[in-house]
């Protein structure tokens, strides 16, 4: 109660209300009303006592509903009674649970009174002039069917509503479904569908229904226990599809079959809530009431009878609570039938208001109960699928290009024959030509998804085409994904080959290109390398031709000087003597005294490669090219030539004793001296390796 009013209370804007701290104050009441708590008396006599912790709850809502605090307590202990004709007045102590009852009752007394006066404030200040409308915007929220361990008569008058409005849905939508079928020129009828009007017949029908017969009891005035109840209702609704019993139940109930699944009812109390009398005693007492909201709420009307005195004096039938639901519940309806509904499906993950929490079996539930898988299984039976023309060829415009299978694979480029089998279509529609491409491809896609064991599935296509939107089935639109999926792959295949094909002439240019460019560059090294050699052989051909003109000078220098300074002769006699193997032999000791003399000046401890580099090194002999050899002159003058750097130290022949005459002097020095042997080469004589 708190929530319910305080939510709407508290979005009304305070200048347009100014009552709004009464209808705080008298919420305040009965929610300490509420708190109120009765313990038996010990004397049955004496009416039943408030529990002591529960007194101030007692004192504090008589203040803020401006209550005498004694005459509220004694309209919950004491019950008055009006019997005869003459109505004589007698009180009764109620019992505990009486009290309860009568504390609830006044409870929900005051707050119907003032819900209904909030809702007709709200309308009268939002509605205009019924002349200056012609349409209005209602908003109806409806509770959802319920089922819990026990139900009673709230859940009974809840499903009951909800059954209606079911009815109502259902017979809309089909209604709706016929007249767009119509518009787009289909010739359909629906198959027959699971209706709940068995169902209603059982809750309201006439003669007899669950409902009646709980009102008769209410009307009988007669003590009646639960199970005397439900033996009646078993008994005289014996028959009905929608009527069952649960057998391992102990507690009377009955077991209704509604749309959204099986409830059971406990008939315990429900003839007491059906009734819900108020007693007079209580609106008398409000009518006290100082509070300027109670006062304008109930009205002390003198002229106004009690609902008790008209039924005593006319003797006519009392209004339950299932008599002024169903009339409230038809007034709706009407309502609902005069205008164009729109539903609104509201569900809820979780009971526990949970984020990140989804429920399966609590969703199911309440897509059961609030009729949508009804519906689905409706929309099954016709045409669920809808889509207009051009959505339909913006997404299966692929389908042009489809060829039947020839076998297994998803071969075969064959054009696709012209059948007969081709869908329905509207005779005012009006195709165009992307369209109709299409739907000439339909009869072999259903050939390609046919199979050889069910020849007989591709004598129908469950297709319509209407004047503004294609009308299939879920089997079809299986088909046309199946079918688009199959068009998609091939070119996506396509384009894979393309691009790969693109790929390998790219790295085939590329791969071109390199070489080319490696070519390119070692060509460019190569002429590179060898332009280098040529200016290196250039650079020493000039300096190898300008130290043979510098060596040639300083020969002919030096053969001018020995031309000036004449050799001594041997004697002739001796040169006489010798033979021609010894002059040669002479003439070899003579060439070759040089080097014996640096090997025989050279380190005792330089052996091999070593005394052979000492040897160069002191001849000053050039590398081992052949071009650089060291030419000796061959003189055929006699004597032994000399060289101009003598090396350093005693120089000592370490040979045979020659045979030869005159071998063991030496030369003069004066005479037979040759400046700069090693330096001087002559091109006019042989050269001598050394």
């Amino acid at each position: 109660m708190k929530g319910s009013n305080g939510t709407s209370l508290r979005e009304l804007p305070s200048p347009g209300y100014p009552i709004q701290k009464a209808v705080w104050k008298v919420l305040a009441g009965l929610l300490h009303l509420g708190n109120v708590h009765f313990v038996d008396s010990e004397d049955e006599a004496l009416p039943c006592q408030v529990m002591d912790d529960t007194k101030v709850s007692v004192r504090t809502s008589a203040l803020l509903l401006q209550l005498p605090e004694k005459m509220l307590l004694e309209s919950m202990q004491i019950r008055t009674i009006k019997a005869g004709r003459q109505q004589q007045v007698f009180q009764k102590p109620c019992s505990r649970a009486e009290c309860d009852t009568r504390r609830d009752c006044l409870a929900k007394l005051i707050y119907a009174r003032l819900f209904d006066w909030l809702v007709s404030v709200i309308n009268s200040s939002i509605c205009a002039d019924s002349k200056s409308w012609t349409a209005f915007i209602g908003l109806l929220d409806v509770y959802g069917f319920e089922s819990f361990p026990k139900n009673s008569l709230e859940q009974l008058c809840i499903n009951y509503a909800n059954e209606k409005l079911q009815q109502h849905f259902v017979a809309h939508y089909l209604r709706a479904q016929q007249e767009e079928y119509e518009v787009e020129g289909l010739e359909w009828s629906f198959v027959n569908y699971q209706d709940n009007q068995t169902c209603l017949d059982l809750l309201e029908g006439s003669p007899i229904s669950i409902c009646s017969l709980i009102n008769e009891e209410c009307r009988l005035n007669r003590p009646s226990s639960a199970a005397q109840l439900q033996t009646r209702i078993e008994s005289t609704l014996a028959g009905r599809p929608c009527l069952g019993h649960n057998k391992l139940s102990r507690e009377p109930s009955f077991v209704v079959v509604h749309f959204a699944g099986p409830v059971r009812y406990h008939t315990a109390g429900l003839v007491e809530k059906n009734k819900d009398p108020v007693p007079p005693e209580l609106t008398e007492l409000l009518q006290q009431s100082q509070d300027p909201l109670l006062t304008m709420l109930f009205p002390a009307n003198p002229e106004e009878k009690t609902q008790e005195e008209l039924s005593g004096q006319s003797r006519a039938p009392a209004l339950t609570v299932v008599s002024k639901f169903k009339a409230s519940l038809e007034q709706l309806l009407q309502v609902l039938h005069n205008t164009t509904p729109h539903y609104i499906r509201c569900i809820k993950p979780n009971s526990q208001s949970q984020p990140q929490s989804f429920l399966q079996e609590e969703v199911l539930n309440q897509l059961e109960a609030c009729g949508l898988v009804e519906t689905i299984h409706i929309s099954a039976a016709g045409f669920p699928i809808r889509v207009s023309h051009q959505n339909f060829m913006e997404r299966y415009k692929l389908l042009r290009r489809l060829r039947p299978r020839t076998s297994s694979g998803l071969g075969g480029l064959e054009p696709a024959k012209e059948s007969s089998e081709q869908p329905l279509c509207a005779k005012e529609a009006t195709l165009q030509p992307l369209l109709q491409d299409i739907l000439h491809a339909l009869p072999a896609l259903i050939q390609t998804a046919a199979t050889p064991s069910d020849p007989t599935k591709n004598t129908q296509i469950p297709l319509y085409c209407g004047r503004t939107k294609i009308f299939m089935t879920d089997s079809m639109l299986e088909l046309l994904e199946c079918g688009r999926a199959q068009m998609l792959e091939q070119c996506a295949r396509c384009i894979q080959c393309g691009w790969r094909r693109h790929r390998l002439q790219k790295q085939e240019k590329q791969r071109r290109a390199a070489v080319l460019i490696q070519a390119a560059f070692r060509s460019w090294l190569t002429r590179k390398h060898i332009r280098r050699l040529h200016i290196a052989a250039t650079i020493i051909k000039h300096a190898w031709h300008k130290w043979r003109i510098r060596m040639a000078c300083l020969a002919s220098k030096e053969l001018d000087g020995m031309e000036e300074k004449p050799m001594p002769q041997a004697p002739s006699t001796l040169r006489s003597s010798m033979s021609p193997a010894h002059t040669r032999f002479l003439g070899a000791i003579i060439h070759l005294w040089p080097l014996g003399l640096v090997l025989a000046n050279s380190a005792d401890g330089v052996r091999g490669f070593q005394r052979k580099l000492v040897a160069r090194a002191c001849l000053r002999l050039p590398s081992d090219r052949p071009s650089n050899k060291v030419q000796t002159p061959q003189q055929d003058q006699a004597g032994i030539t000399s060289i101009r750097a003598l090396p350093q130290g005693s120089i000592k022949f370490h040979c045979r004793k020659s045979p030869l005459q005159y071998a063991d002097i030496c030369p003069d020095p004066s005479v037979s001296s040759v400046t700069g042997f090693n330096q001087i080469l002559l091109e006019s004589h042989r050269p001598v390796q050394v």
